[in-house]
């Protein structure tokens, strides 16, 4: 399985007991792999690692996601497809399972980019899709994690305190047997954020982008730096008009990130040639990689 390539993250921050989180993301890299071995195209991959991502509780996506100041869970996910250009986005959606899943059927059913609120989540009941309860996204440890921003009287990240365990967004990255690229991109925002925020996640070219002819990059981090400077297209321009390869052009785009706005956050890019690079502003960032057939797991 040398000619597919694979990468997720599970967010960056300041990561305590990392432990926790190797299992999962060594699994899920695996079960992704698995589908580009059979022939899965790197669009069917991206949105199955992703998935898993939502349903684990570790992640602040999904089923794990952080609640907003009204201590509800409002998610943004977003999914791009090298090879065509074409991508789907939602945003700030309620009770959706799998928000990533629904990203994918805007991209192929709804004609749009992005669809936001009520009105995505009216396109994913036509699409019957599944919806949870509250009870469902609503842990102990987000709500005891809103409480402690609201006694702060701030808006944190998820990965801003050293103390919290769990930490931002969710991503992968493939490459498959084509030759062809994908990204998609999942979260819950930021812990206290008000009502109506949207991130980076559900913006392409900033906290997703793909394109054949360069790379495909999920990103992680505080939304507002990567949405100002573009982040994931910007990383993707590197591979494209400057030859780099991934590793280099991953490190140039974080510099960058750096460098103009003292960004906080990581990416995980996959370039046209297969070659994956990470690179992160934070202390660490979660990630696993399946490539030249195996799997390394990074914490730091």
């Amino acid at each position: 399985m040398t000619d597919v390539s694979l990468m997720i993250h599970g967010g960056a921050g300041a990561i305590r007991d990392p432990h926790r989180y190797q299992a999962s993301l060594r699994a899920i890299v695996e079960s992704g792999a698995g589908l580009l071995a059979e022939g899965s195209s790197a669009l069917e991959a991206v949105v199955h690692c992703v998935a898993l991502l939502e349903d684990d509780p570790l992640y602040n996506a999904g089923r794990g996601s952080v609640l907003n100041a009204e201590g509800a869970v409002l998610c943004d996910a977003s999914i791009m497809d090298g090879r065509t250009l074409k991508a789907g986005a939602v945003a700030a959606v309620r009770g959706v399972r799998n928000p990533v899943r629904l990203a994918y059927e805007v991209m192929g059913k709804s004609g749009h980019v992005l669809l936001v609120g009520a009105g995505a989540e009216r396109f994913a009941r036509e699409q019957r899709f599944e919806f949870e309860g509250e009870d469902y996204f609503r842990t102990e440890e987000r709500v005891a994690q809103l409480a402690k921003a609201k006694r702060k009287h701030e808006t944190a990240l998820d990965h801003s305190d050293p103390a919290d365990t769990k930490l931002g967004t969710v991503g992968a990255v493939a490459r498959d047997r084509n030759g062809d690229l994908a990204a998609a991109t999942s979260t819950g925002g930021v812990v206290n954020q008000r009502f109506g925020r949207v991130g980076d996640s559900p913006l392409i070219g900033a906290g997703t982008f793909a394109d054949n002819l360069s790379c495909a990059v999920s990103c992680t981090g505080v939304g507002e730096d990567f949405i100002r400077t573009a982040l994931a297209r910007t990383a993707a321009c590197f591979v494209e008009f400057r030859s780099m390869q991934a590793e280099e052009a991953a490190r140039a785009a974080i510099g960058y990130l750096v460098d103009r706005v003292d960004g906080h956050g990581g990416l995980i890019l996959v370039d046209r040639e297969g070659r994956c690079g990470r690179a992160h502003s934070t202390p660490g960032m979660l990630t696993a990689t399946f490539a030249a057939g195996g799997v390394r797991v990074e914490t730091t």
